[in-house]
């Protein structure tokens, strides 16, 4: 498998690559230079379960403000640079704990070189970014086009470069809101570096769209084996990108622990509000700790039979529910008591 190949690198207090565990990134949608807000961000994002935060420096007063951030999280920092490298430089300077950037926007050799050159001191990793939006033009015309074989060529010229600076402390990202085009670079690159892949399909949409677009790209990539780390790019609020990718890699088999809710379609036996059920309990469970199975049936007819893989259950009746453990229908509630009468449950599920 690609991924236990990897070169192992550490970001901060958090270690990727050589067969890790795969871990979850997010991006702050706030000036940085508003530390409050970024602050209070970063933090709701760390309780829903990010474990690498990535923000935008693209002024000193946010590459300040790195330093100030830092105190109140306990999660790594990467500064994400465009364009300017004396602000990857004093991103580094204040504290962050990796780089973001793409060698060929930020300019010369010699930038790239002095960008490098104060990383190499401080040990501190560089992402080198692609994203087919910014191919080269020689590469669009040698490839015919945005291609995969390009945006890896593109991002295999960049790690060349840092590494004939005698670095190889590198991530690499390289993405593309081209679904199969992602998916058929990550195959053709893991093939020919060993540096970690931070993952994820770029641009990607609003919740549902995007939802729907990460999780084929990213179930199809993480399913070969591929991948470090990764983001699901979500128009929307932050922590949403989250619970998606924490759901994507328990699908996948790659993480354990937190809640499964299953729930049925419902059809014309439903007789109470189970899509508002659903989601209620949805939002419950994100609370919990617990690698269990949660199912929420609309019908009391074959709820019993259809939650019986589940370790905790509810089907709905005509204002009433059965609530269900193991497979065994345990007793009758009302309807008005069925969100509590879970809670309740997994208060004491431990015990």
């Amino acid at each position: 498998m690609y991924r236990d190949k990897t070169k192992v690198i550490h970001i901060g207090n958090r270690v990727i690559g050589g067969g890790n565990p795969i871990l979850i990134q997010s991006m702050t949608n706030t000036k940085t230079d508003d530390v409050s807000a970024t602050v209070k961000q970063i933090q709701a994002l760390e309780k829903a379960g990010c474990e690498i935060i990535r923000c935008t420096v693209p002024t000193l007063e946010a590459a300040k403000a790195i330093s100030e951030i830092k105190k109140e999280i306990s999660i790594p920092l990467v500064a994400d640079i465009h364009f300017d490298y004396k602000m990857a430089i004093a991103a580094m300077e204040h504290g962050a704990d990796k780089i973001r950037i793409n060698p060929g926007n930020i300019g010369s050799k010699e930038k790239v070189a002095e960008v490098v050159k104060v990383a190499k001191e401080r040990n501190i990793p560089i992402r080198v970014g692609v994203n087919s939006g910014s191919l080269e033009k020689e590469l669009v015309e040698k490839y015919h086009g945005v291609t995969a074989e390009g945006i890896v060529e593109s991002a295999l010229d960049k790690v060349h470069l840092i590494e004939d600076l005698g670095y190889d402390n590198l991530v690499i990202s390289i993405k593309s809101s081209d679904v199969l085009m992602s998916v058929k670079a990550h195959e053709l690159l893991a093939g020919k570096t060993v540096y970690p892949l931070h993952v994820g399909i770029t641009e990607s949409g609003t919740i549902t769209s995007g939802n729907i677009k990460s999780s084929i790209g990213l179930g199809i990539i993480l399913h070969e084996g591929i991948g470090d780390t990764i983001r699901v790019s979500l128009t929307g609020d932050p922590v949403e990108e989250i619970k998606s990718a924490k759901l994507i890699l328990k699908t996948l088999g790659l993480r354990k622990g937190g809640i499964e809710v299953v729930s049925c379609p419902t059809c014309g036996r439903t007789n109470i509000d189970l899509i508002g059920l659903a989601t209620q309990v949805e939002n419950l469970v994100q609370g919990y700790d617990l690698d269990i199975k949660v199912a929420v049936m609309g019908c009391a007819v074959n709820g019993p039979g259809e939650a019986k893989e589940a370790d905790l259950g509810i089907a709905g009746g005509n204002g009433e529910g059965l609530l269900i453990k193991h497979g065994e229908v345990v007793r009758k509630i009302p309807e008005t008591e069925i969100l509590s009468t879970l809670k309740q449950e997994l208060d004491n599920w431990q015990a």
